[in-house]
């Protein structure tokens, strides 16, 4: 072999070598549910490393955001509630503005002032009546997402109510995976997912170059998939009532609750969002939850970079006009 070819040789090898990609995956708890982070990085190592940068991250945002952590900025918020106007980092002031826009939108379906509301109602077996009117009617009386005032020079949040509180239990994940996911690629990390109970953020492809594949879990027999999406660069989420919910009288009601109303969302089992951001699109799957299917698409139609499958209470497969996947039989 010439020495020519010796050198094209090595070339070729250390390409190869530089072009390997290697994949690695943790589970953790974090902000009160499971995250499954998966990095495709050039060796195990880094890998690895990225993947506690990740959890980091997480965790800064955990302690920011948290209703449950009395030391975050959101817990001070609720605990000054009718007493004085707290200043939050500009990134928590940010996320609040975000989501008053949602709850704007949809007119008081989507609320982070839910928190603040009376469980009355129980998913864990032991009701055996529907609440009363006016308890239901009672339950939301701190929840309103016009008594939060934001003063954006000052970057403070004000609750008018005592009694008030916010939580960003149905947008904080999604927001961590897309945060995640962007300073993943802004260090140069070609792919990976990092999914936070159900909210996901994808980006780059599988070390075979394929997308990624989404399943999407049928409600009615959650051990199989009703679908399978390919994804890479986008978002999924999934809003459902298929682990939690109670019957009366024949009628589903899910532990989503409607915090303008205080009553449970029925007629939807489960709605998938796919579209560039997890934190829109949770924001969207949870509010079309509680809206209903008519609605629903309504509102989806409003964010046009966004797709969604939806799944009835009596088993119809509903899909957004520019959803694309195999067809299905429409019943499930």
């Amino acid at each position: 072999m010439s020495l020519k070819h010796q050198f094209l040789f090595l070339f070729l090898i250390i390409c190869s070598l530089s072009n390997s990609q290697v994949l690695r995956k943790k589970t953790t708890l974090l902000m009160g549910g499971r995250f499954d982070i998966s990095i495709l990085a050039k060796d195990s190592l880094s890998a690895e490393q990225n993947i506690d940068e990740v959890i980091a991250e997480i965790t800064r945002i955990e302690n920011l955001i948290s209703d449950w952590k009395p030391t975050s900025q959101v817990s001070q918020v609720n605990q000054n509630a009718e007493i004085r106007p707290v200043k939050v980092d500009r990134e928590v002031f940010e996320l609040t503005q975000r989501a008053i826009r949602f709850s704007e939108i949809t007119n008081g379906g989507f609320d982070i002032s839910f928190a603040a509301m009376d469980r009355i109602w129980k998913f864990d077996g032991s009701m055996t009546e529907m609440p009363s009117a006016e308890a239901i009617k009672k339950s939301v009386e701190k929840v309103g997402y016009k008594n939060i005032i934001l003063d954006s020079i000052n970057s403070t949040i004000f609750l008018k109510l005592k009694g008030m509180k916010i939580g960003f239990g149905a947008l904080g994940e999604g927001y961590a995976t897309d945060k995640c996911r962007k300073m993943m690629l802004t260090k140069g990390i070609q792919a990976g997912i990092i999914n936070g109970s159900g909210d996901m953020s994808t980006w780059g492809k599988q070390p075979n170059g394929k997308p990624w594949n989404i399943g999407i879990t049928n409600p009615f027999n959650t051990e199989k998939l009703i679908t399978i999406v390919p994804i890479n660069n986008g978002a999924v989420t999934t809003s459902g009532s298929y682990e939690k919910f109670v019957v009366f009288d024949g009628k589903r009601y899910s532990h989503i609750i409607n915090p303008a109303t205080g009553y449970p969302a029925t007629g939807l089992c489960s709605v998938t969002v796919f579209g560039p951001n997890a934190e829109t699109a949770n924001g969207l799957s949870t509010s079309m939850m509680v809206l209903g299917k008519m609605a629903g698409l309504v509102l989806l139609n409003k964010f046009p970079d966004y797709s969604c499958l939806m799944i009835t209470d009596d088993g119809k497969v509903v899909k957004s006009k520019n959803f694309k996947t195999k067809k299905f039989k429409g019943q499930l």
